[in-house]
């Protein structure tokens, strides 16, 4: 009788905790609608690490309007991260899909996480891989589609994705590797930045020659 009372307890008890971290991450959702964020899950994470890390962590971090981020690089970070943005609604199980088949064969080349699932993991989760993290992030992007919608979507990530050690957002990226503004990066320049993005804290963008090459392929293939 004792043991069943304190599972259901528990049960209880984890019940309320999970009520109250979707409430918490639907309130702060509301408020990005509107408000920049002042830092993220994973600008935190990174401060931490630098904690035990040789040399100085400087962060780079400037948030700008969408329309402050040149139409070039808003295209070629979409063609290089997720193609299918503007037509799924938070997943794309087509490159699910093939992400099983080429993990299954051994042949895997590209991650499929859509541009939605990576903003949420920036704003609320690490870049630290567990099952736990991934079913959050897999039931909070359905909630960020539905408040946010695509273009603040697009705008957040693009303000808050990592660059560079210590670069944060399209802002700093164009002046830190091209000593511009984001708004006049060029459609090569784009796609080079694009093409930093999957590992951002080892790759520069002048060596993305051939990638970004894709890029710009796929940039033309969808009419940019």
């Amino acid at each position: 009788m004792l043991r069943r009372i304190r599972l259901k307890r528990l049960l209880l008890w984890t019940a309320a905790a999970v009520a109250a971290f979707y409430a918490l991450i639907t309130l702060s959702l509301v408020v990005l609608r509107m408000a920049d964020p002042p830092t993220t899950a994973v600008q935190a994470q990174r401060r931490v690490e630098s904690w035990f890390a040789p040399g100085k962590y400087q962060k780079r971090y400037q948030f700008v309007a969408l329309e402050k981020i040149s139409p070039a690089l808003q295209h070629a970070v979409i063609a290089a991260e997720d193609g299918n943005f503007y037509r799924h609604s938070g997943f794309d199980w087509e490159q699910i899909e093939i992400a099983i088949d080429e993990g299954m064969e051994g042949t895997r080349t590209r991650g499929a996480s859509t541009i939605s699932q990576q903003l949420v993991k920036n704003l609320f989760f690490t870049t630290r891989g567990s099952f736990v993290r991934k079913g959050l992030e897999f039931t909070t992007v359905p909630l960020a589609e539905l408040i946010l919608g695509k273009r603040r979507i697009l705008e957040l990530y693009l303000n808050v994705v990592e660059w560079g050690p210590g670069v944060w957002g399209a802002e700093a990226a164009a002046r830190f590797h091209y000593h511009m503004p984001a708004a006049a990066i060029s459609r090569e320049a784009g796609a080079r930045l694009a093409a930093v993005l999957p590992s951002p804290r080892r790759r520069r963008p002048a060596r993305m020659d051939r990638y970004s090459a894709i890029i710009l392929q796929r940039m033309a293939i969808l009419g940019w």
